[in-house]
């Protein structure tokens, strides 16, 4: 019988293959999906370059006016009549300020930035108006008014003199220099504490005259975050003008509490939040008055008040760095190269001996109010901003009409305003996303940077008294000036502490983590393609300036 098995090619059976196991997925991405890092907000309905219709246009630049006179009014309202100056002059100041303000936005967002920043009146320059107003108090003027312009001038010449440092910082890049200093893990704090470093003028100010200002902030949210859902038409209407409608109405309801006498036997200090005419400024202020160079008599120039000036310049340049880089995203625009910056820094220096020409009382900065508006409209034009500087000239030169507008009660704009700093804050923390978060190291900048930033100057505002002495106090007046203006300002303490610690802990080793490959392109004139398409002068203009200039 022959054998059934052939031995010379006796097989085995192949092993039965099994399927390669998948890839490893991060802890957590089963539950929902990961979103990865977006250079540009996707969810803008009009970016830097795209406008509305001309009628829209018109309405969301008149809004940008409303946002801005709150700092406007708020600021002549503490320094004019410590000054000595009365309700006329107080309307003549915040001409002079929306004036200003006027020229200095539309050149800012022609050849400076270019992103839609409104630049308005600063508050890092109260402190040192307010050494200015001390120094000045002792003197014997024949009356106050007398006393309101020799402290005036006294301002216009500190801050001439002042204007100087911005200029030579910006035009010889020093500035723009120092931001390459800077990664997302520095970004990210420094824009956060501009808009939640300004707490203090939100609620606590709100809550001033809360029958007024509680339900501006509830109506706000709802009109322009839940009512819009409701129909298709109310979602563009609201969307983008909920906050002139809510203004609107809590302004008329703020006038028939004041007719109906319900601020008639009350604090001095309430009738002045609640009433819409405790101001008096539509009844002191001119019909028609055109600011003009020295309309307040020759500038007074004195070393003692310059160093603080000096001090608030810098302080606005920060400021001003941290708002430009949060106008950048909510413009759809990329991240501001350091030329760009440095070269808006320096007009921000031309802008503030502007302002010290016409009488301005304190100096000027990109407003970080404005910005927010970008993100709660959702359009980021720079037409927009650029047709709303004819509303702040326009206002600056017929005072009636602008004084108008000024008697809306403080704690309206507190409300918008509780909204508005959330927005850039939140922005700030969107920066993060180009930086490890989860490396302990950045973890600790962050939190160190975030904290001090804010606690710092919390320290100074609180020991600072009503004539603006902080909590440094030597012999030297000049240099006690400086020193709590600086500390004082959270943008320019989480700058200080950030760029430090960022740039000294284990730095060499951890380019990766901190961001640094993903800013060092926008940080270049040429590193990446788009940064002409959103910064470069218009009509050819940079073919005619010296290239330093840029």
């Amino acid at each position: 019988m022959g054998e059934t098995h052939n031995h010379g090619h006796n097989h085995q059976p192949p092993p039965p293959q099994t399927a390669a196991p998948p890839p490893a997925m991060p802890l957590g991405a089963a539950k929902g999906p990961l979103f990865p890092p977006a250079e540009q907000l996707l969810q803008l309905h009009y970016c830097i370059h795209s406008n509305p219709s001309w009628p829209q246009t018109a309405l969301l630049a008149f809004q940008h006016y409303i946002v801005m006179l709150g700092t406007t009014v708020m600021i002549a309202t503490m320094l004019v009549p410590q000054m000595g100056g009365g309700p006329g002059d107080k309307a003549r100041v915040i001409q002079s300020l929306l004036f200003t303000s006027g020229v200095n936005t539309l050149l800012q967002t022609l050849i400076g930035t270019r992103l839609p920043t409104v630049m308005g009146p600063s508050f890092a320059y109260l402190i040192s108006a307010l050494s200015v107003i001390n120094d000045l108090s002792g003197s014997n003027f024949r009356s106050e008014h007398e006393r309101f312009e020799h402290t005036m001038r006294a301002i216009q010449g500190s801050l001439i003199v002042s204007s100087f440092i911005n200029i030579i910082l910006g035009y010889s890049q020093v500035w723009g220099n120092l931001t390459k200093f800077f990664s997302p893990v520095v970004v990210t704090p420094l824009v956060c504490v501009v808009g939640l470093g300004l707490f203090g003028r939100g609620f606590p100010q709100v809550g001033d005259c809360i029958e007024i200002g509680l339900p501006m902030l509830i109506l706000l949210i709802i009109s322009q975050q839940y009512m819009q859902h409701v129909h298709r038409v109310a979602q563009s209407i609201l969307e983008r003008f909920a906050l002139l409608l809510c203004v609107g109405l809590i302004w008329a309801f703020a006038a028939i509490l004041t007719v109906a006498g319900a601020y008639n036997h009350v604090k001095e200090q309430t009738k002045l939040s609640c009433r819409v005419d405790h101001s008096f400024l539509l009844s002191s202020a001119p019909w028609v008055k055109v600011p003009y160079p020295f309309q307040w008599g020759t500038p007074i120039f004195r070393a003692s008040h310059l160093f603080g000036m000096m001090g608030a310049a810098l302080v606005s340049s920060a400021e001003s760095t941290a708002t430009f880089y949060a106008a950048s995203r909510l413009a759809g625009a990329t991240f501001p190269p350091a030329h760009v910056v440095s070269r808006s820094i320096g007009l921000q220096g031309i802008g503030q001996l502007f302002d010290g020409f016409f009488g301005a009382v304190v100096g000027t900065t990109a407003s970080v109010e404005n910005v927010g508006l970008l993100g709660l409209t959702r359009v980021g034009s720079r037409r927009v901003v650029q047709i709303s500087t004819a509303f702040m000239i326009f206002f600056s030169i017929f005072g009636k009409f602008g004084a108008f507008f000024a008697q809306i009660p403080i704690p309206i704009f507190a409300a918008i305003y509780c909204i508005l700093y959330g927005i850039v804050a939140a922005i700030g923390i969107s920066f993060s996303q180009f930086a490890n978060k989860n490396s302990m190291r950045n973890i600790y900048v962050l939190g160190i940077s975030l904290f001090l930033g804010i606690s710092i100057p919390q320290y100074f505002v609180v020991n600072t008294d009503i004539a603006g002495h902080g909590p440094v106090r030597t012999p030297a007046g000049w240099f006690n000036d400086i020193l709590n203006t600086i500390f004082s300002s959270p943008p320019t303490v989480a700058t200080i502490v950030g760029t430090f610690v960022d740039n000294t802990l284990e730095a060499r080793h951890s380019k990766d983590d901190r961001g640094v490959p993903w800013l060092v392109p926008f940080q270049r004139r040429n590193g990446d393609s788009r940064n002409d398409e959103f910064y470069s002068y218009p009509l050819r203009i940079n073919e005619y300036i010296p290239s330093r200039f840029l």
